[in-house]
C-alpha cells in the first residue's frame, strides 16, 4: 500500500509540474500579450528552444525523404531475381564506347532492356492501383508497349523502315500466340482439373479489331504486287496514310466504347459465366505511393529509350557478326524484349484463374500495337519524311492473316486449357522458325527518300 501511495504520488507531482510548466508558458505569452514582458526580450529567451525545434524538425523531415527514397529504390530494384541483368546494360555502352563488337552490343543492351521493360509493367501496376480498374488496363497496354514503340521510333530515326515494320509485327505475334500461349498452357497445368473460362464477347471484340488491322496491312500489299495502282509508287504509300488515320479513329472509338458504354466489359466471368465485380484480392495492396510509381515510369522510360539507341544500332552488325538475319532479330528477338512484362503478367494472372486479365493483357497490347502503334508509326514517318507504309510485304502479311485466324478460332468457345496453349506455342515455334530462313527482299541498307 505505501509503494501504491509513493507511486501515486510521484505520478501527481509529474502531473502538476507538467500543469505549472504550461501555466508557466501561458503567463508568459499573456505577460508579453499585456505589455508587462518586452517582446524582444522574450523572443531572445525563446529563440534557442525554437532553433532546436527547427533543427529537428529539418532533420527528421530529410530523415523522412532518405528514408522514403532509399526504400522505394530497394522495392524498384531488388524485389525480383530478373533486375540481377540491370548492369547488362551498363556494360553495353561500356563495350560500344572501347570496341566495335556489335554482336556484343546487342545482346547485353537486349538483355538489359528485360529488367527495365519488367520494371516499366511493374510501376504500371502500381499506379493502377490509385487509378481505378479500368484506367488502370488503358495505362497497362499503353506503358507495356511503350517498349516497342521506343525502338521502333530510334529505328525510324535511323531510317530503318523494315526494323519497324518486322518488330511491331514481331509484338503482335509474340503477344497474341507466345504470351498467351504460355498463359493458357500455364493456366491449364496448375488448374488441371477443370476448365478455365473468360469473357468470350469480349475476345470476340478484339478478334474483329485484330481483323480489320490485317485488312489495313493487306489492301497496299495486294496493290503493290499486283502492280494495279494508279500512281505507281505513290498511292500505296497515300492508302496507308488513309488508312492509318482511319485506324487510329477506330481505336479511339473503341477505347471510348470501353471507358463510358461498356465500364465492366472486361469484369471476370466465373464458371456459371456471370460477371463478378473483378476487385482485386485483399492481400493486394500498392507497394509505392502515387507519384513515386509517376516518377518510376518516367525515370524508366527513359533509361530504355537510352538503351534503345544502342540496340537499334547495333542491329546491323550482330546480324552479320551473330549470323543471324535481321527479319528474325526484328520479328522474334525485339519483341520477346519489349514483352517481357506482358509475358510474366498474363502467365501470373492465368495461374492464379484471372483468365480474363491474362486476354487484356495479351490480346489487348496486340490490338493497341495493331490499331494505334502501326498507324502512329506512319503518320509520324510522315511528319518527319520517312516513307513508311503499310505494305508489310506478302509474307509478314500472310503469318499475320493465320496467327490472328488461329487465335480467334481458339477463343471462340470462352475456354482455355493446357492443350490451346500448347498448341499455341507449337504455332509461334513454326513461325520463328519461318523467319530464321526467311530473306526480306527489302534491304535494311536502303536508306529511305525523304517525300
Amino acid at each position: 500500500m505505501a509503494n501504491n501511495n509513493s507511486q501515486m504520488a510521484g505520478t501527481n507531482s509529474h502531473i502538476e509540474m507538467g500543469s505549472l510548466e504550461e501555466r508557466s508558458v501561458l503567463e508568459d505569452e499573456d505577460l508579453v500579450s499585456h505589455g508587462s514582458i518586452d517582446r524582444k526580450t522574450y523572443s531572445l529567451d525563446a529563440a534557442p528552444h525554437r532553433s532546436f525545434i527547427l533543427a529537428v524538425s529539418e532533420d527528421y523531415g530529410n530523415n523522412y525523404i532518405l528514408n522514403s527514397v532509399l526504400s522505394s529504390f530497394k522495392v524498384v530494384f531488388f524485389s525480383n531475381k530478373i533486375n540481377l541483368l540491370i548492369p547488362c546494360g551498363f556494360l553495353a555502352i561500356l563495350v560500344d564506347l572501347l570496341t566495335s563488337h556489335h554482336g556484343w552490343v546487342f545482346l547485353l543492351s537486349l538483355l538489359g532492356i528485360i529488367p527495365l521493360a519488367e520494371r516499366l509493367g511493374w510501376a504500371t501496376e502500381q499506379l493502377a492501383f490509385y487509378t481505378g480498374a479500368t484506367v488502370g488496363g488503358l495505362l497497362n497496354a499503353t506503358f507495356g508497349n511503350a517498349t516497342e514503340l521506343i525502338i521502333s521510333i530510334h529505328a525510324m530515326r535511323s531510317g530503318m523502315i523494315r526494323v519497324v515494320q518486322q518488330s511491331l509485327l514481331g509484338s503482335i505475334l509474340s503477344n497474341m500466340l507466345l504470351v498467351l500461349g504460355c498463359a493458357f498452357f500455364s493456366g491449364g497445368i496448375v488448374h488441371s482439373n477443370k476448365e478455365q473460362v473468360f469473357n468470350k464477347s469480349n475476345a470476340v471484340m478484339n478478334s474483329g479489331l485484330l481483323l480489320m488491322a490485317v485488312m489495313g496491312l493487306l489492301f497496299p500489299a495486294v496493290l503493290h504486287f499486283t502492280r494495279t495502282e494508279l500512281h505507281y509508287g505513290k498511292s500505296e504509300l497515300a492508302l496507308s496514310r488513309f488508312s492509318s488515320c482511319i485506324m487510329l479513329v477506330a481505336y479511339a472509338a473503341y477505347l471510348f466504347f470501353q471507358l463510358k458504354s461498356e465500364k465492366n466489359l472486361y469484369a471476370p466471368i466465373n464458371e456459371e459465366g456471370i460477371q463478378t465485380d473483378g476487385s482485386l484480392d485483399d492481400d493486394e495492396a500498392p507497394e509505392v505511393s502515387k507519384w513515386e510509381s509517376i516518377i518510376w515510369l518516367f525515370v524508366l522510360t527513359a533509361w530504355i529509350s537510352f538503351l534503345s539507341e544502342y540496340l537499334v544500332n547495333a542491329i546491323e552488325g550482330a546480324s552479320v557478326t551473330l549470323n543471324i538475319p535481321i527479319a528474325f532479330i526484328s520479328v522474334i528477338l525485339l519483341p520477346i524484349v519489349g514483352n517481357a512484362a506482358e509475358h510474366a503478367g498474363a502467365i501470373m494472372f492465368a495461374i492464379k484463374d484471372k483468365l480474363d486479365i491474362s486476354l487484356g493483357v495479351a490480346i489487348g497490347s496486340s490490338t493497341q500495337i495493331s490499331m494505334f502503334g502501326i498507324p502512329f508509326c506512319v503518320i509520324v514517318g510522315w511528319v518527319w519524311g520517312h516513307p513508311m507504309d503499310l505494305n508489310f510485304q506478302i509474307f509478314e502479311t500472310a503469318t499475320l492473316f493465320m496467327t490472328v485466324l488461329v487465335v480467334a478460332f481458339m477463343l471462340q468457345e470462352g475456354t482455355s486449357n493446357y492443350f490451346k496453349g500448347l498448341m499455341l506455342l507449337f504455332c509461334y515455334m513454326i513461325v520463328a522458325a519461318s523467319f530464321f530462313v526467311h530473306i526480306d527482299p527489302k534491304s535494311i541498307q536502303d536508306k529511305p527518300v525523304k517525300t
